[in-house]
């Protein structure tokens, strides 16, 4: 890709990579280093700072930023708020508008906009779902 004004290349350029920046395969990654999902299973956060290395798989084509686990911080605990606003927005991607049950799983309701079985019949598991009654229409 040129640019107008002054002819030069544009290249992509990854603000972590200088060129020095350390590569690991898969399972070769040194101790006391870990993606940001380990991190979270370990209940920490990268809080803030950089990645030191890059794990790569499947040839290089995907890959996992390294983070140092002596400088990670604790998981930050969420206010009754946030949880609070976190359940309605479940509840909305889990309930179905048109009878009104409640399920264990987010619904098609981009496509559908109900669940299955008000869209085409198919019998829901009842260990699927909550009944919390039909929802009103008058708003």
């Amino acid at each position: 890709m040129r640019t107008h004004d002054t002819g030069e290349d544009l290249v992509d350029v990854d603000p972590y990579d200088d060129g020095s920046f350390p590569e690991h395969r898969f399972k070769q990654a040194p101790k006391g280093l870990a993606t940001r999902r380990q991190l979270r299973a370990m209940g920490l956060r990268p809080g803030g700072q950089e990645p030191v290395a890059r794990l790569t798989w499947r040839r290089g084509t995907r890959f996992a930023w390294l983070y140092r686990i002596d400088r990670a911080l604790p998981k930050r605990i969420p206010f009754l708020a946030q949880e609070l606003a976190l359940d309605r927005a479940m509840a909305a991607r889990s309930t179905c508008p048109a009878c009104g049950r409640r399920y264990h799983h987010c619904l098609p309701l981009r496509t559908l906009d109900t669940c299955l079985e008000c869209h085409d019949g198919t019998p829901a598991d009842p260990s699927t779902y909550i009944t919390l009654g039909r929802p009103s229409l008058a708003a």
